[in-house]
């Protein structure tokens, strides 16, 4: 069977150090988003990554903002990198110019079976996290729109159109600026943003009141899909304070258990038929069971008070098709189970440049996924292309088969 070129729903930038520097008024220079050279490295204690500065240590870059530090982690860009810890610091000197550099992605995209890629930020964070917890919102505002203009402008324009996909930011921080950027975003371009998969533990209402409104009702409007990484609520679950890195790592798909639930139980797609979601790196295994769990909750609503009737006159996993995407990378369970939570809903990703990345080995990790899943060609098609392309509407880009 041949295997298609990949569209990659989830991949990640590193971005270039001038990014902000280049946009944002000389006001701002001293505290704006900025790269400088340090010595020191990373540490992981008490579930958390931490910098630790020392002239011992091997020399890094760091991103400062105001009074943020943040040195960019061999995780976020592991590609080239397998034999070192994803928990160290680097610079740019050091990590792999696909990571930022848009002449080198398209080339490693290429080389990857790859054709066509969305790529979520990192010094941002998976949804603008940075942007919400600095003080100056004025110059926040700045910033998210600074980056989408990058984005759209410049990493997915010229040799780069059609292949590298814009994903946005939204101001998180305030839902009718936010509705405002998707639709100024949709307009140059974009139809893709990033959101968190729990807005809760960043401080933000859940989606299950009418806070979101004004930004739900611009992607519907616009059909932009709403993108949920893992760790976008800046949060991921851990089992202990002394628990190794790797259980957390194999926990990552329960924030998007989490997410699953509240939009199918918010009664949101119930109310604005046209949205759409994607749970980025999330895989689907777990899926079926969440699904029969939902529909057999809303069954016994009426021993809850009949809140959730109320909101969803039909059973929750009704509303997945055409509203619920998840997202696998080599979730072959997943797959087997794909009649269930339904092929047109299950997308692939090659996380590049992430430690998790199947890059440049994602054409042998799809093969045999999708073999081992038993799923025929036009099923491997819609894992690889189709579902992509119906789900982001990339038909706007000229992307059709």
């Amino acid at each position: 069977m041949e295997i298609p070129k990949i569209i990659s729903v989830d991949d990640h930038v590193i971005e270039p150090p001038n990014l902000w520097q280049d946009r944002l008024p000389r006001k701002y220079r001293d505290v704006r988003p900025r790269v400088v050279r340090k010595r020191g490295r990373m540490t992981f204690s008490d579930g958390q990554l931490k910098f630790e500065e020392s002239p011992d240590f091997p020399v890094v870059d760091l991103w400062l903002y105001e009074d943020l530090v943040w040195p960019i982690p061999r995780g976020m860009a592991q590609v080239g990198h397998t034999d070192e810890l994803s928990a160290g610091s680097v610079n740019y000197d050091e990590i792999a110019p696909g990571c930022w550099q848009q002449k080198a992605r398209l080339e490693d995209l290429a080389a990857n079976h790859t054709d066509v890629s969305l790529s979520f930020p990192s010094f941002p964070r998976f949804c603008g996290q940075t942007f919400l917890e600095r003080k100056d919102k004025e110059l926040a505002l700045l910033c998210v729109q600074a980056y989408n203009d990058w984005m759209i402008d410049e990493w997915c324009a010229g040799d780069g159109a059609g292949t590298l996909v814009p994903l946005t930011l939204i101001p998180l921080w305030d839902p009718q600026l936010a509705a405002a950027e998707v639709r100024r975003c949709a307009e140059k371009g974009s139809f893709a943003v990033a959101f968190s998969e729990n807005p809760v533990p960043l401080g933000l209402p859940s989606v299950h009141g009418s806070h979101w409104d004004p930004f739900l009702e611009a992607c519907e409007e616009t059909q932009t899909v709403i993108n949920m990484h893992i760790g976008s609520s800046s949060q991921m679950a851990i089992t202990a304070p002394d628990a190794p890195l790797e259980a957390g790592m194999a926990l990552t798909a329960e924030n998007s258990v989490h997410a699953f639930v509240d939009w199918l139980t918010s009664g949101v797609f119930a109310r604005r038929p046209g949205l759409k979601i994607a749970l980025s790196e999330g895989q689907v295994g777990w899926m079926p069971f969440m699904m029969e769990r939902l529909d057999s909750v809303w069954e016994r609503s009426h021993f809850y008070g009949n809140r959730l009737r109320e909101v969803l006159p039909e059973p929750p996993s009704s509303y997945i098709k055409g509203h619920v995407y998840g997202c696998v990378f080599d979730d072959v369970h997943g797959l087997k189970c794909r009649d269930v939570i339904g092929m047109s809903q299950i997308m692939f990703e090659t996380d590049y440049p992430h430690s998790d990345s199947t890059f440049p080995r994602s054409r042998e990790v799809a093969e045999k996924t999708a073999q081992e899943a038993g799923l025929n060609e036009q099923e491997t098609y819609q894992l690889l292309r189709g579902n992509a392309i119906e789900c982001f509407g990339l038909e706007r880009f000229g992307i059709t088969k």
